[in-house]
């Protein structure tokens, strides 16, 4: 009988920390409740201690989802263990996820601790934890640079003390298949209680072997994958979900794993996390990738023809891929536009329809063929959140200069508090430079623009251009993101979209957590 292998997924925290990538509240609750959609098993909200936005958007996504179960990270400390227990009141289904360094390097330079006090902190965190939670996740950060022995005596008191999940992370992609798959049997062999509880594993790719690390872990008898979705993350990013599902999936018959992970829903889970993320999707990229069902070779485009098994093993459908269609069109109505989201696998809200068709409407007036990708694109468009938003893109104008000078940029930014219009000029080498030049004129401020990319949703001369802008300011990055047909506007909207977010956390700016 095949065994049950459940999915820890960290997005929300993990792949946040992501230079540049700063999800809202709103972004985090629209990607945990597709998490749920896709078969998560637990969602890591984030890091309630780090700040009380932080901490709110793990409330919030604890509310909205029912069949996850929803935890928070906390340092092995007393503070950040109430944070959680704080955010996490009164709401049921939820735990705890309590770590700290184990390995030599880390005790003697950041933590300045002895092996005794790792353990005995370690011992009353997880006793503190265990009079609120009865779910409790212990990791041991940078386990695979860790003595093994005194992983076993770390993982033992731990148990003790009411740990119901212990990980051991590859926190800086250092191990291999085979190294990783040994210590863990080397724990289940020489750990008095481990048979009490759920063994897991969180890879880094830093060496690119996060999936294969996470796979040997699985042979050697782990019960949980932990990663994020496209694979992003600190540095070299996660283990990707979408692959490490994948491949239990297609290779069944080697692996003998079950998981509760629904293929279909991986391409639209994928697409949604690179939107709101501004983080591409490469086009080689495996299970996801653009390309990771295309064939170019005239012999395997002849093999495809005849059994789309020769070049494929497994179908760009059983991952949730549809070929991109015409539909509807400028007099369809708002039933017919709920039908075909309804077929491409999202369900709206009344509010919902009357906001996404408002907007359907518009863009039928500037774009001749619509496509799914555009009507999924104006469903997902979320860049600006109304209740948060301190400035609002109104307007553009765009002179060129005389004797190939440039641009001269006029621009129109409306208060979101009370409606007053800013304006503001600018000149530059080019239509953006100005426009932003004349953003950073009008509010009075200046960011660092550091990443500037525009790619089309759909094909054709009137696509929707999406926009993805990365400023900083000081050592922190932020993203922005707009969509528009035109995509001037989407380009001045995306920069306004950057700044909100500045705004809105430079005064809680959430710690970074290895």
């Amino acid at each position: 009988m095949s065994e049950r292998v459940y999915f820890f997924d960290t997005t929300l925290r993990d792949g946040e920390q992501t230079p540049g990538v700063n999800l809202n509240q709103e972004e985090k609750v629209e990607i945990a409740l597709r998490l749920e959609k896709l078969g998560i098993d637990v969602i890591e909200a984030g890091f309630a201690a780090a700040s009380p936005g932080d901490a709110q958007a793990v409330r919030a996504v604890a509310q909205a989802v029912t069949k996850p179960r929803v935890v928070s990270l906390a340092r092995a400390n007393k503070n950040d263990i109430d944070a959680v227990v704080e955010a996490l009141k009164g709401i049921d289904n939820v735990g705890i996820h309590v770590f700290i360094a184990t390995s030599p390097i880390h005790r003697e330079k950041k933590l300045g601790m002895t092996k005794e006090q790792v353990v005995a902190k370690a011992v009353e965190s997880v006793k503190y934890a265990a009079q609120f939670f009865d779910h409790i996740e212990f990791s041991c950060e940078d386990a695979t640079r860790t003595e093994w022995d005194f992983l076993c005596e770390v993982a033992e008191k731990v148990i003790e003390a009411g740990a119901t999940v212990l990980n051991m992370p590859d926190t800086v992609g250092y191990t291999t298949p085979e190294e990783y798959g040994n210590m863990f049997k080397y724990i289940k062999e020489n750990t008095k209680g481990i048979e009490n509880v759920i063994l897991s594993c969180h890879c880094h790719d830093d060496l690119g072997l996060a999936v294969s690390n996470s796979i040997a872990a699985v042979q050697a008898g782990v019960k949980q994958v932990e990663g994020c979705i496209n694979g992003i993350g600190e540095r070299a990013g996660n283990a990707a979900i979408e692959e490490v599902a994948a491949l239990l999936s297609t290779r069944k018959d080697y692996y003998q794993k079950e998981t509760g992970i629904v293929l279909k829903e991986i391409a639209k889970t994928s697409k949604l996390v690179s939107r709101l993320t501004g983080i591409s999707v490469p086009p080689n990229k495996a299970v996801v990738g653009s390309n990771a069902f295309a064939h170019a070779s005239g012999i395997h485009q002849d093999g495809v023809i005849k059994d789309r098994a020769t070049y494929e093993i497994m179908t760009p459908e059983s991952v949730g891929f549809v070929d991109t269609k015409i539909v509807l069109g400028k007099l369809s109505g708002r039933n017919a536009l709920k039908k075909r989201y309804e077929e491409l696998g999202y369900t709206l809200s009344d509010e919902q329809l009357t906001e996404v068709f408002k907007r359907y409407k518009e863009l039928t007036d500037r774009k001749k063929e619509i496509f799914d990708e555009d009507i999924i694109a104006l469903l997902e468009d979320k860049s600006v959140d109304l209740n948060k938003a301190k400035y609002i893109f109104k307007n553009v104008s765009l002179q060129a200069m005389e004797d190939n000078k440039g641009y001269r940029a006029s621009v129109i930014i409306t208060v979101n508090s009370n409606n007053a219009e800013i304006e503001g000029t600018g000149e530059g080498n080019g239509p953006i430079d100005a426009i932003y030049k004349a953003i950073d004129q009008g509010l009075n401020m200046e960011l660092e623009l550091i990443d500037y990319k525009i790619k089309s949703v759909t094909k054709g001369k009137d696509s929707i251009g999406e926009v993805y802008v990365k400023v900083k300011n000081g050592d922190s990055f932020y993203q922005g993101r707009a969509i528009n047909v035109d995509t001037i506007f989407a380009s001045a909207s995306a920069y306004i979209d950057a700044i909100n977010r500045y705004l809105n956390i430079k005064e809680n700016q959430p710690a970074n957590v290895n």
